[in-house]
């Protein structure tokens, strides 16, 4: 017992300066995260005229600003804005609503992805996320790397601030069946954005064995 802990110091060092980070080796990477409410709104969004909008982490709090920011959430839901006239007034009872695609598409710095979504002639939603930290090292063991060069690729080091662009454009279509006409010029679009935070924790993997 008394032996145990300078053995997992030494593993957990692994390197020529044992009071600095772990050298190359064997870790178990944990990590959890969080959001940071960045903007919402509603917006409607014409066909093939998108909606821009430009944000900027200066806006957020100074404890948000020091937090890992590794990447950004966009949330739409939509409805079907759809218009439709039957003849003499009287309700449509041919054809249907037809589906729409709202794209959204998140951006900051030279990261950037792209997300379609569809009402289906109804209610829809989706997201679009864009990171820039290896998330598939979370919950792993990760084999033949040191203790910094994996913290590498989970710290933004403040690569989250600046600038963020999210657009979002509507491709709006209807289609007339016998005895109604149906016209649609757009969608209404409700909008969250959210910075995504990862606290993270890298610990030497040991086998019991090697005890």
């Amino acid at each position: 017992l008394l032996a145990f802990p300078s053995y997992f110091f030494l593993k957990a060092a692994a390197t020529d300066d044992p009071s600095g980070m772990g050298g190359v080796g064997t870790y178990s990477v944990t990590g959890d995260l969080s959001y940071i409410d960045f903007d919402s709104g509603e917006e409607t969004i014409a066909d093939g005229t998108p909606f821009v909008l430009n944000l900027n982490t200066d806006a957020l709090s100074s404890e948000d600003q020091g937090k890992n920011i590794v990447g950004v959430l966009v949330s739409m839901s939509y409805q079907e804005d759809e218009t439709q006239q039957g003849a003499l007034g009287s309700p449509c009872v041919t054809g249907g609503y037809s589906p729409d695609t709202v794209t959204g598409t998140a951006s900051h710095l030279e990261f950037t992805n792209s997300a379609d979504g569809q009402n289906q002639g109804g209610n829809g939603a989706h997201d679009v996320t864009t990171e820039w930290f290896n998330s598939s090292m979370i919950g792993t063991e990760v084999e033949g790397l040191s203790e910094s060069e994996i913290a590498e690729q989970l710290d933004s080091n403040g690569a989250g601030m600046g600038d963020y662009t999210i657009e979002i454009s509507v491709q709006a279509n209807s289609q007339n069946s016998p005895g109604c006409t149906r016209s649609d010029t757009g969608e209404t679009v409700t909008y969250t954005v959210q910075l995504i935070v990862l606290d993270y924790a890298i610990t030497p993997y040991i086998e019991i064995e090697d005890l």
